[in-house]
């Protein structure tokens, strides 16, 4: 091929990757379960960190080289909006460097609490593995991956994969929601006092949730063999959300005899903890590769 019409043939296959990139896929095309009347437009401030959220979406964030590994990501921000960053944030580009297909969740919150950000969760498991060979994934490699809050939904989606209200109805519902594995980061995990995230609790299950309602949504208390296999981060820094809902949440899974991996710092503010400044903190992404690669969900190098 002439060297000009290979350059040619090189900037149109950047343009698909970055066409493929803004892909947006709604959950609901048949309609959103219990849709507000006074649902508005989406807000988004500039910085990738979405509110008022009444018509979940996945975008699809493809990278040059698909590996077959499929991320949905739930990004946090306390169930009062999704924190995702610009163009996705640091988690996307470090999924989509490794070659991992990411679906970027943007799923309802605050305006309407449980159980609709696990429909959502769920939701975008099922249209994912439904859909696998449109995105070139295998549906026995998709993994549900989820900071704070986000990690919060992620877990839940683990544990809660065969709930009832989980289910809408839909003729999707047939379609296993169960996560092939979870990556939690820095994840909300319990709502019971004293180690709760107050702003997710309230969010998620109101002002005065039932005691029932917060063992519920602890989603350490919901655990079984069946959990997916796990790897968890958290430092011990961690002011926002305490690191004693990660140990809730690995104590549970050894309960369970489910396979978790589990990496505690002692650096590291609530967040993703990939900072260089942050040291050994910043390295979990190496280690997760590692582990991802071990279990078969990335191809051996």
């Amino acid at each position: 091929m002439h060297r000009a019409s290979l350059l040619i043939f090189a900037v149109a296959c950047m343009g698909m990757a970055a066409a493929a990139d803004s892909r947006v896929i709604p959950l609901w095309p048949e309609g959103v379960p219990g849709l507000k009347e006074n649902a508005g437009p989406e807000k988004d401030d500039g910085n990738g960190r979405y509110s008022n959220i009444h018509h979940p979406t996945l975008v699809v964030h493809a990278p040059v080289q698909p590996n077959g590994t499929a991320a949905i990501y739930a990004p946090g921000g306390g169930y009062v909006r999704v924190a995702a960053g610009a163009n996705g944030g640091e988690i996307v580009r470090w999924l989509t460097r490794a070659g991992i297909t990411v679906f970027l969740l943007k799923y309802r919150h605050a305006d309407y609490g449980h159980p609709a950000p696990l429909q959502d969760a769920l939701r975008a498991v099922r249209l994912v593995r439904a859909r696998a060979a449109e995105w070139g994934v295998r549906p026995d490699r998709i993994g549900m991956f989820g900071g704070s809050a986000g990690g919060h939904l992620a877990a839940s989606a683990g544990t809660l994969f065969a709930a009832a209200e989980g289910r809408t109805g839909a003729p999707l519902d047939a379609v296993s929601g169960r996560p092939d594995f979870l990556v939690l980061v820095f994840p909300v995990i319990t709502m019971m006092e004293p180690y709760g995230h107050g702003t997710s609790r309230r969010a998620l299950l109101g002002e005065n949730p039932s005691a029932e309602l917060k063992h519920r949504l602890s989603v350490d208390e919901q655990v079984t063999k069946d959990t997916p296999p796990t790897f968890l981060v958290h430092s011990s820094e961690d002011t926002v959300v305490p690191v004693e809902n990660s140990l809730l949440f690995y104590q549970a899974m050894r309960r369970a005899k489910a396979p978790i991996e589990l990496h505690l710092y002692p650096q590291g503010p609530h967040g993703s903890g990939m900072a260089p400044s942050l040291g050994p903190t910043a390295e979990w992404p190496r280690h997760c590769e590692s582990w991802m690669r071990f279990n078969g969900w990335l191809p051996r190098m």
